[in-house]
């Protein structure tokens, strides 16, 4: 499938609805919106594209770029160029899928994330947290756990909001895996207090750290 033929796909498949939904969660006109079911749905029809995925990033529309991320190769991406899709990102929605279908599967995540823990650079830092995040639950081991509390109970309240959302998880999953630190990550959400108020349906677990933190521990009795 070309790139022309992949855009009129993605355009015919765009809705009103979802544009002013992408729209009141920071994306700018530079969409279809499409909703994502619909772009899975288009990258299972056309499978693993490293090209058509890198062209269809260079349009800088969201659609396009979203589903760049379900059919591009992530480890015939170099440091440099992951690190510069990373920064050229400004929608969360487009955020969260890059750091779990790319970022995550690239074979340097780990000099990756060491490289966004000390970035200035919003959603380079989102990513590497998240990174940092997905380290606590599946590989631990070498983690400074102390040092990564310290950081988040110094910084986090001052962070830009992409920064909040996974320096949040972390704190979260180092209280949930780690009962030794338990009690001082509980300690940090209660002082902290950010997402305490997040508004949740009955079915889903608040973002508050103290809440996740335990709702989890329970769930695994």
């Amino acid at each position: 499938m070309t790139l022309k033929e992949t855009l009129k796909q993605l355009e015919a498949l765009g809705n009103e609805k979802m544009r002013a939904q992408n729209t009141k969660h920071g994306a700018d006109d530079n969409q279809f919106g499409v909703r994502l079911g619909e772009i899975k749905k288009l990258a299972k029809k056309i499978k693993v594209n490293h090209e058509l995925a890198l062209s269809l990033w260079d349009t800088e529309n969201i659609d396009a770029r979203l589903l760049a991320t379900l059919i591009i190769k992530p480890d015939e991406l170099s440091i440099e160029e992951m690190d510069k899709i990373v920064q050229s990102v400004a929608f969360n929605q487009l955020a969260d899928w890059l750091n779990s279908y790319v970022v995550k599967n690239h074979p340097e995540k780990e000099n990756l994330r060491q490289l966004w823990m000390t970035s200035n650079q919003p959603m380079a830092a989102r990513a590497g947290w998240n990174l940092t995040a997905s380290r606590v639950v599946h590989n631990p081991e070498g983690l400074e756990l102390d040092v990564i509390l310290d950081r988040i109970e110094s910084e986090m309240e001052k962070s830009a909001p992409q920064i909040q959302w996974t320096m949040n998880s972390a704190l979260a999953q180092i209280g949930i895996q780690f009962p030794e630190h338990r009690k001082r990550a509980l300690a940090i959400g209660e002082k902290l207090g950010i997402y305490r108020d997040f508004p949740v349906s009955k079915a889903c677990t608040s973002p508050f750290a103290p809440i996740w933190i335990k709702e989890m521990v329970r769930r695994q009795g």
